[in-house]
């Protein structure tokens, strides 16, 4: 067992003195005032916040590593031996180096790749005693919530930049061709090389494994909801098998619904049903399509309302639906509106393909 406090435990307790023996720095942070004092009948405290930035960098950097296959990105403890980053940095290598903030190269190899998701996890051969595992946010994350992007963009190794979320429940773009679900947006700066790395929260914790960003002030990452899924897996068997409907779909705009007569502009509309999929047989496509509104729009067809018990009135509802609620083999329930009559058609959930 490490001697070190975990890096949560650093920083909720206020962290300046620890932090100073563990960082040659110093400072000071009083835990409690008159106006935080507690009474004989109140024995709770509130929580202890960072003093600053600072603490939750030197709380947390030592477990932020550089990750260098034929390209370069950036990676975080997982666990005592394993590190957490994107698929897409790793590639097709099957090894790769890293290197830890106080300089030490390792080498280790590639446990699982899941493209889908853009998550992989290596195994590192030699890890210093500092680098101890971040730890996962428990709580949803929400819009407006400060955050903080850790990484080696352009080999600039320990950089931190500040922002907020900037939106969740995002779909953003897989290298398998699909699409991410849950994928949260920030608008702390990221560039290359941040790819694989934490985006953090003022306790330390990962909101989401950093995938992409650049230019607009919008960086994107896969969220800890779905990491904490799809991980585990990677280093039980080495890959992750998502679940497949085999569908495809549109929003219901006002124009959709105006054209096929529909009562509400809510919903997704199936224009396609994949021949051999989950879905053949089960759900209806559009038949045709028409010009409305100066746009082609498709006539016909299911639409889909809920799946089981929760509403679905994006495609970005029944993403993250699908991922993190339900496993290939399952049979959902998926209530759609057909012929102008709602009813429940029961789809037995197949496994995503490998590419488009």
């Amino acid at each position: 067992m490490r001697a070190q406090p975990t890096r949560r435990e650093i920083i909720r307790t206020g962290g300046a003195t620890v932090l100073a023996g563990l960082a040659g720095c110093s400072s000071s942070l009083s835990t409690s005032s008159p106006e935080t004092e507690t009474d004989d009948n109140d024995e709770t405290q509130p929580d202890a916040q960072p003093e600053d930035d600072t603490e939750i960098y030197e709380a947390t950097i030592d477990s932020v590593v550089l990750v260098e296959t034929d390209g370069q990105g950036t990676g975080f403890m997982y666990d005592d031996q394993h590190v957490v980053t994107n698929a897409h940095v790793v590639g097709t290598a099957q090894s790769a180096r890293v290197r830890f903030t106080e300089g030490r190269w390792s080498t280790a190899t590639v446990v699982g790749s899941d493209p889908h998701s853009d998550l992989a996890v290596l195994a590192v051969d030699d890890v210093p005693e500092t680098a101890s595992p971040l730890l996962f946010a428990d709580d949803d994350p929400a819009v407006g919530q400060q955050v903080l992007a850790i990484g080696n963009p352009y080999n600039l190794d320990g950089t931190m930049t500040s922002g907020i979320i900037s939106g969740i429940d995002r779909s953003i773009p897989s290298p398998a061709g699909f699409e991410i679900p849950d994928a949260i947006q920030t608008d702390a700066p990221v560039n290359p090389g941040n790819s694989g790395g934490p985006l953090v929260d003022l306790n330390g914790d990962v909101v989401a494994v950093i995938n992409a960003g650049g230019g607009d002030n919008i960086g994107v990452g896969i969220s800890a909801a779905l990491t904490q899924r799809v991980v585990p897996e990677l280093l039980a068997t080495g890959d992750y098998d998502h679940a497949y409907m085999g569908v495809s779909f549109e929003d219901v705009t006002p124009t959709v619904a105006r054209v096929n007569d529909l009562p509400a502009s809510r919903g997704l509309l199936v224009v396609g049903v994949a021949p051999g999929g989950p879905s053949d047989g089960r759900l209806q496509p559009s038949s045709e399509i028409t010009i409305g509104d100066g746009e082609r729009v498709p006539i016909g067809g299911d639409v889909i309302r809920a799946v089981d018990d929760t509403t679905i009135e994006t495609s970005e509802a029944l993403g993250s639906y699908l991922a993190l609620e339900t496993s290939p083999g399952e049979t959902v329930e998926v209530t759609v509106l057909r012929d102008g009559r709602e009813q429940t058609v029961q789809v037995e959930l197949g496994t995503r393909p490998t590419g488009l």
